[in-house]
Parts: structure tokens; C-alpha cells; sequence
């Protein structure tokens, strides 16, 4: 009899009740969810959680996002394929690799060079070579990449930082958490404009480490307990 993976089939399950169950419907964001290992993302003791409804921790007091919130943002930025999209927080370089099955080129910047260098490596090593890990402060984003068609913010900010909507194309997207309060945070979507008329809407309440740098917060500003567990709907 042939063997069955179990992970392949946990991910599907996982795509059937906790995405598209839960209405998101891009069949784009839904083949790169099929497609993306999350168990290869998590550490190695975690995998048997590797497609459970949550965020997991990835070590560096940061976490891997709940699945369900990475397909939501990524339906968010609207990307139709061929895309240069820009990430802000790697983490685990799982969201990176989602975004990779629909866009051209994946840039993302990681402050933690711990976190950057592993993810990387198991980048390179799962072949998606259109991904590139740089290390810095996301919060200003990467200009030698720049006009980029999306971002996407994988940490809370006080504000979309100037600098990440300077290096959006003029109808692009721009897609983060931001702060509403000491303990409140909304995602939000930008779609930039070719003047100052920028639309703004906001998708639903989230939870998220926040964003450490120069147009985000100080070290000192947020304290990372307040917002754990991180990458998830805050409903």
C-alpha cells in the first residue's frame, strides 16, 4: 500500500477548514497555502502543531503566524502573478515562501540576523530561490528593491511608516497591523495613490509583535508580552 504523508493531509484539511472555510476564496493564496510546507517552518519538537489554528513560537521571542492570517493577508495585497512584493519581518520565511508561489521576486527584511540567516537557508535549501532574506530594520523598508508592486508588515506599528510607502508603486498595495490603543491593534490596507489621496481600510483586529525601528517603535516602547500570542485575529 502506498504511504500516505500526514502532513499532506493535515494541510489540506487545514486549507479546507481554516481558509477557505472561513471565507477567504483567492484561488492563487489557496494553491500556495496547498503547496507551502509549514512543517518544514516550525521547530522540529512543534510539527505535530505544525498546521493547528495558532501561532507558533520560533525562538528570538517571535512567532510563526496561525495559518489562517498569512492567507488573509496575502489576499489582501491582491496580487494577480508576476508581482515584486516586499516582506517586513520573516521570521520563519514561511509567509515568504506562500507569497513566492504567486509573486515574481520576494524580498523580505528580518531585524533579528538570527532568524534571517536560518530562514535563509531553508529558503535555498526548499528551493525558492525568488526570495531574497536581507537583514536590517523593516521599518524602512528596502529601497535597493524599490518600486515594489506590495507590502507586506508582519509586526504593529504606530503608524505606516513613510518610508514603506515611498517604495510603493502609485497603486500598489500596502498591507500591517497598526496601533489603535495599548492594547489594540487593526490591519490595515493602503493602496497608494500618485498624489496624497492614499485609501485606507482597515480588515479586522489582529495581534502582533510590534515593529522595532526608526519609523516603527523603540525597543522600549512596547513590551513584547503585551502582544503574544502574535500573528493572529484578535476577535
Amino acid at each position: 500500500m502506498k504511504s500516505v504523508n500526514p502532513f499532506m493531509e493535515r494541510r489540506h484539511r487545514m486549507v479546507r477548514e481554516q481558509i477557505s472555510g472561513r471565507g477567504l476564496r483567492d484561488p492563487k493564496v489557496l494553491d500556495a497555502m496547498q503547496r507551502v510546507a509549514r512543517e518544514a517552518f516550525v521547530p522540529e519538537h512543534l510539527r505535530d502543531f505544525a498546521y493547528a489554528d495558532q501561532p507558533l513560537p520560533i525562538g528570538e521571542g517571535q512567532t510563526i503566524s496561525q495559518p489562517y492570517i498569512v492567507a488573509a493577508m496575502t489576499e489582501a495585497l491582491g496580487l494577480k502573478g508576476g508581482e515584486n512584493v516586499l516582506e517586513i519581518g520573516t521570521g520563519s520565511g514561511y509567509a515568504a515562501a506562500v507569497l513566492a508561489h504567486i509573486a515574481r521576486e520576494v524580498h523580505s527584511v528580518e531585524r533579528i540576523a538570527e532568524l534571517a540567516n536560518r530562514a535563509r537557508k531553508l529558503l535555498q535549501l526548499l528551493g525558492y530561490h525568488t526570495v531574497h532574506v536581507v537583514e536590517g530594520d523593516g521599518s524602512l523598508g528596502w529601497p535597493e528593491a524599490a518600486p515594489y508592486d506590495a507590502i507586506v508588515v508582519t509586526a504593529e506599528g504606530p503608524r505606516i511608516p513613510p518610508s514603506l510607502r515611498a517604495q510603493l508603486k502609485p497603486g500598489g498595495r500596502l498591507v500591517m497591523p497598526v496601533s489603535e490603543g495599548p492594547f489594540e491593534q487593526v490591519l490595515l490596507r493602503l493602496t497608494r495613490s500618485a498624489d496624497d489621496g492614499d485609501h485606507v481600510e482597515k480588515i479586522c483586529p489582529v495581534r502582533f509583535v510590534p515593529l522595532i525601528g526608526a519609523e516603527g517603535w523603540s525597543p522600549t516602547e512596547r513590551s513584547h508580552a503585551e502582544f503574544s500570542p502574535a500573528g493572529q485575529p484578535s476577535l
